[in-house]
């Protein structure tokens, strides 16, 4: 399917595939809400609308990328919802079916100042953590009873930190999928840094993603 993919917009790669992939393996219930996270170009919130989410709420910090997704919404006749905020304040006391959240996960060295705009839909602190650890924190009020959240991420930003904080909230979370894809120009940029903090093995060309799902269980 052809998107509307402008600069400074995450274009869909790798991680949303993935993610998609794992989208179409759910049964969605009827009337299915479907809330998708750092939507970017809307793919998943448009992949969710295909399978037949009776709602679908995309989400996005950034303008450009709310713009992207409804004018995406519009070109393939699908109807989501694409509202612009930091996480997930503008849904805070909604609830849904499935969350999907492709977030930003890449360790980046520190800098002193905020992401600037073309970083943010990758950079994510020293540990690759700091947005991973606010939606552990608070994606499960947001899941209905039996809701689902499907969350992708690299082996750099710590996979067991973000399964124990997700149990820790009360969803039932494990590994679905595994793939190991060759570095992109960001990985091999940073690949000295990476490897001075471990998070690398001599000799490394390959990054380990991985899809969570993690199911409310009570």
């Amino acid at each position: 399917m052809w998107f509307l993919k402008p600069p400074g917009v995450y274009a869909p790669q790798e991680d949303t595939w993935m993610l998609e992939a794992a989208l179409r393996r759910e049964c969605l219930p009827p009337g299915a809400r479907v809330l998708d996270v750092g939507t970017g170009t809307g793919a998943l919130a448009l992949a969710a609308a295909r399978q037949g989410a009776a709602r679908v709420t995309a989400v996005d910090v950034s303008v450009r990328a709310v713009l992207t997704a409804r004018v995406n919404g519009l070109l393939a006749r699908r109807r989501i919802r694409a509202v612009r905020g930091d996480l997930l304040g503008p849904v805070t006391g909604q609830r849904f079916d499935l969350v999907l959240v492709n977030p930003p996960y890449m360790p980046a060295p520190a800098t002193g100042r905020p992401p600037r705009a073309a970083d943010r839909p990758r950079d994510a602190g020293e540990d690759g953590r700091r947005v991973l650890d606010p939606l552990c924190a608070r994606v499960p009020a947001l899941l209905e009873p039996a809701g689902v959240l499907l969350l992708v991420h690299s082996v750099l930003s710590g996979v067991e930190t973000t399964l124990a904080r997700l149990a820790e909230g009360g969803l039932d979370a494990r590994i679905t999928d595994r793939r190991f894809v060759p570095f992109g120009p960001v990985v091999r940029a940073r690949a000295e840094w990476l490897r001075s903090r471990g998070l690398l093995a001599p000799g490394q060309d390959k990054e380990e993603l991985v899809v969570i799902r993690a199911r409310r269980t009570s």
